[in-house]
């Protein structure tokens, strides 16, 4: 058995980060398409704007900023097609809790617990916007 070469390990370097990018775009991909089946007046955000995600450290700030306008947009079409929801603002509070979650991942000890705790949101997150996208397509 031989050792990895140097351009060995950039390959698995690359390869190991692209499957680490893939589940971000995937997510990224779904908030836009959610964005684009509500209404322009009842958008908060313009879809192509949750790309900036991508940008590293801002994407911490900016998140918050995702949950809060993808939520009060899905509020806003909700009412405007008289579709019922649980939530006042569709998503908001599971997806503040991930944003808070990964901010919290910078303390110490607690960063591996509250990195686990956000990974479980960011999931639940990303699957409740997938049905609210689901429920916006059914009512087209």
């Amino acid at each position: 058995m031989g050792s990895f070469g140097p351009g060995e390990i950039i390959i698995l370097f690359i390869m190991l980060f692209g499957i680490l990018l893939l589940p971000l775009i995937l997510y990224l991909l779904t908030l836009q398409k959610t964005l684009n089946l509500v209404r322009p007046e009842n958008r908060h955000m313009e879809p192509g704007l949750v790309w900036l995600a991508l940008i590293p450290i801002f994407s911490i700030i900016w998140n918050f900023f995702i949950v809060s306008k993808v939520a009060e947009s899905l509020r806003l079409e909700f009412k405007q097609r008289n579709i019922q929801t649980q939530e006042e603002k569709p998503g908001y509070t599971i997806g503040l809790a991930y944003c808070i979650l990964v901010c919290c991942t910078i303390i110490p000890v607690l960063g591996l617990l509250t990195s686990i705790a956000g990974l479980v949101c960011w999931i639940i997150y990303w699957v409740k916007i997938s049905g609210y996208k689901a429920e916006l397509e059914a009512t087209r």
